[in-house]
C-alpha cells in the first residue's frame, strides 16, 4: 500500500464519525422531526439528510448512490421524503442539526484557533477532490460553504467522506459485487456481524441468496466464513478504496493531513465520549476508537 493510500485510509478513521453524528445525534432527529419526518426508526432523516444535495431524487437514483441498500427498502422513502420537505428545506435542517450538534458536545470550542485552522485544513483537501463518477462528492461540494469553522469542517469532512464512499462503489463494482453481496462478503470476513446490516433491507431469502452466488465463485465456504479467495477479493477492495480515495491527500500533503487530524481530534473525542455512535459502526468503519 502506497503511503497516500494509508493516508487516506487513516484520514478516514478520523473524519468519518465526524460527519456521521448528525445521523445519530438528538439534535438530528429533532431537526428532521420538526420538519415533520417520523423519527421512531432513524432512516427517514438518513435518507432526506444524505440524499438532499443531489435535489429532488427519485428511488432509483438514490439505489444507485446507496448501493448496499435493498432498492425496495429505497423507494420506501425515496421520494417520499420530499413530499414532507423540500431539498432546500432539509438542507438548512441538516445544517442547524449539525451547529446545534457540536455547540451542545464542544461549546465554545467550536470557533476556536483550532477549529478555524481545521477548518481550513479540511476545506482545502475536499475542495481538491476529482468528481468525475463520484455523485455524492460533487453534489455536497457544489453546495456554499457556510461561515462558522464547526459547520465548514463538517461539510468539508462530509465532501471526503462521500468522495471515498463513491469510489468504494466503484471497487465493490469492480470486484463484481453487488448491493447485498457487498453487505455478505463484508461479514463474511468478520468485519462485522451479519445483524448489524439488517437495517439495510434485504430479505433473509435475497441475503441466503447473495450468500450462495459467493459460495459458486468460491468467495464463501458452508459455513458462511470467507475463503482465503473471498478474504483476498475484500482486501483489494478495501485497497482499491484506499488509492481512490487518496488523491486529497497527496495534494494536501502528510504533514497537513496529520495536523488537520490532530486540530480535529476534539470532535472526534467528542463523539465518542458522548456515546453517539456505536462502536462497531454499520457504516463502513469496521472498528473505530478515538485518538489517544
Amino acid at each position: 500500500m502506497s503511503a497516500a493510500s494509508r493516508l487516506a485510509r487513516r484520514m478516514w478513521h478520523q473524519l468519518e464519525p465526524i460527519h456521521a453524528v448528525l445521523y445519530f445525534s438528538p439534535q438530528g432527529f429533532e431537526e428532521a422531526g420538526a420538519l415533520g419526518h417520523d423519527v421512531e426508526s432513524r432512516w427517514p432523516s438518513y435518507f432526506a439528510y444524505r440524499t438532499a444535495p443531489l435535489g429532488r431524487a427519485g428511488s432509483r437514483l438514490a439505489t444507485a448512490a446507496y448501493y448496499s441498500f435493498s432498492p425496495r427498502m429505497i423507494a420506501e422513502h425515496v421520494p417520499a421524503v420530499w413530499e414532507v420537505a423540500s431539498p432546500e428545506r432539509v438542507l438548512e435542517a441538516r445544517m442547524t442539526a449539525v451547529d446545534r450538534t457540536y455547540r451542545a458536545l464542544l461549546g465554545d470550542k467550536v470557533t476556536a484557533d483550532a477549529a478555524v485552522e481545521a477548518a481550513e485544513l479540511a476545506r482545502r483537501a475536499a475542495e481538491s477532490v476529482g468528481v468525475a463518477g463520484r455523485p455524492l462528492a460533487a453534489a455536497n461540494l457544489d453546495l456554499p460553504w457556510p461561515d462558522e469553522p464547526h459547520l465548514v469542517l463538517w461539510q468539508a469532512a462530509t465532501v471526503l467522506r462521500e468522495h471515498r464512499g463513491d469510489g468504494h462503489l466503484a471497487a465493490l463494482q469492480a470486484a463484481e459485487l453487488d448491493g447485498c453481496e457487498a453487505l455478505v462478503s463484508f461479514a463474511a470476513i468478520g468485519a462485522a456481524p451479519a445483524a448489524n446490516f439488517a437495517g439495510r433491507g434485504w430479505s433473509e431469502q435475497e441475503w441466503d441468496a447473495a450468500q450462495e452466488r459467493l459460495a459458486a465463485r468460491g468467495l464463501v465456504g458452508p459455513d458462511g466464513q470467507a475463503t482465503e479467495r473471498g478474504r483476498e477479493l475484500r482486501d483489494q477492495v478495501e485497497r482499491m478504496t484506499d488509492r481512490l480515495a487518496a488523491e486529497p491527500w497527496r495534494l494536501l500533503g502528510e504533514e497537513r493531513a496529520e495536523r488537520l487530524a490532530r486540530l480535529a481530534s476534539p470532535f472526534l473525542g467528542a463523539v465518542f465520549e458522548a456515546g453517539l455512535l456505536p462502536m462497531t459502526s454499520t457504516l463502513g468503519i469496521a472498528t473505530v476508537k478515538a485518538p489517544d
